[in-house]
Order: structure tokens, then sequence, then C-alpha cells
């Protein structure tokens, strides 16, 4: 947590196509953050868990007194399926008397906020590498949807004449030197 990452080890938990890589926090405020340092603080403190352990673990059931299943803890397994993970959304958002949200819904909305701040293709890039994509074209294409509405406005955007800063055009010129510089052609005035 001191580099505000998270790793996920394909050999221990299965991710999907197997792949083995550091996810580290978006940027959408420290309360989340926190939320993840109090929950690691409780499996390492309460449950004496180790970084080899699920930090999402499947919860623990048994038969009740009625012969029902009943959550009586957690284990240190990982689950197997998606279902209880959306189950415990489910309840979560009930509780808190909000419509539901699926987990992948977060997703969505962090490729939205990507596309939002992000300011350069390598911003993007690393943005989406951080969603567990290889290509960035995987986050363009499942989630790049633009609503119609704010397709119109970036349109009428691009249409509008762009105003280019001294500082953004002394770095394109300064870009522009270096390149022909290096392929050794000279300009005379």
């Amino acid at each position: 947590m001191q580099d505000n990452s998270l790793f996920q080890d394909a050999r221990d938990i299965n991710t999907k196509f197997s792949k083995t890589f550091i996810t580290y926090f978006f940027p959408v405020g420290n309360e989340i953050r926190q939320i993840v340092v109090d929950w690691i603080n409780y499996l390492k403190e309460q449950k004496l868990w180790g970084n080899d352990d699920p930090l999402f673990p499947m919860t623990e059931l048994v038969l009740n007194k009625n012969h029902q299943f009943g959550a009586i803890g957690i284990k240190r397994k990982h689950w197997s399926t998606t279902a209880p993970i959306r189950n415990i959304f489910r309840k979560a958002f009930e509780n808190a008397g909000l419509p539901y949200f699926n987990p992948h819904s977060f997703r969505d909305t962090l490729v939205k906020l990507g596309e939002t701040i992000c300011n350069t293709p390598e911003e993007f890039k690393a943005w989406s590498q951080n969603m567990g994509h290889e290509g960035v074209m995987t986050t363009f294409l499942s989630y790049g949807q633009v609503a119609e509405h704010r397709q119109c406005e970036i349109l009428k955007q691009l249409a509008s004449p762009q105003k280019i800063s001294a500082t953004d055009l002394n770095e394109l010129v300064k870009c522009m030197m270096k390149q022909l510089r290096d392929a050794n052609i000279s300009i005379k005035p």
C-alpha cells in the first residue's frame, strides 16, 4: 500500500486471462483507499492473515439450527464465481437505499473518468493497463461508448477554431527542430 498499489498474482488468484499485474488506485479520492487500508489492517491484525491470503475472501457458510445456510465469517479461500460478489453489491446498495449497480458498472465509470482526465495517449494507455487491459483498444472497444449528447458537444467543440497557447507552440517548434536536427536537415534563414 506504500505506493498505492495492489499486486495480483495469477498463480494465487484466477485473474482474467491468467494475467499477473499491479493495479494502482485510480485518482477518485482517498476515501476508497482508506476503506481498503482498513480492510487489509482488519485481515492482518484481527484475522492474522498474510500477504498471500485473499484480499476479498469467500464467505464461510454453515448450516444453522433451522437447517439453512448462514454466514459465520470469512475463510482463506478465493471466490470461484462472480455471483456471490454481485449479491454482496446488491445487498449493499439495497441497505443504502440506492438502486443496484453491478460491479462492472464501476469499471465503466472509471473508463469515462479516464477519457475525461487523461490528456495524452500515454496517460490513457497507463489508465487502460491499470484496468488490466493489455491493449488500449480493449478499453476503447469494451467501454468506449460516447453518449449521444456528449458526441454532439465534442463535434461542435472540434468545429470551432482551437487556440494554441504560446507554450504549446514553443514546445511544438522545439520538437520539430529536434527532429530536423536528428535527420541532419539544416534550416537556412
